[in-house]
């Protein structure tokens, strides 16, 4: 961006299908694409663990 009053943007990737069958299209998506999170399998078992009943 050589022009400083340029705006930045962001582009979704191309989707397949329509309404609530709309996704992105896997070929369209790269590494630079979604998001690194390897912490989620433990903070799914804390939540899931927050969540079940307790005997009393």
């Amino acid at each position: 961006m050589s022009d400083p009053r340029e705006k930045a943007t962001s582009n979704a990737p191309a989707t397949l299908g329509e309404g609530c069958l709309s996704r992105y299209d896997p070929d369209d998506l790269s590494s630079e694409d979604g998001t690194e999170f390897p912490g989620a399998a433990e903070l799914w078992k804390q939540e899931q663990a927050k969540s079940e009943p307790r005997d009393a």
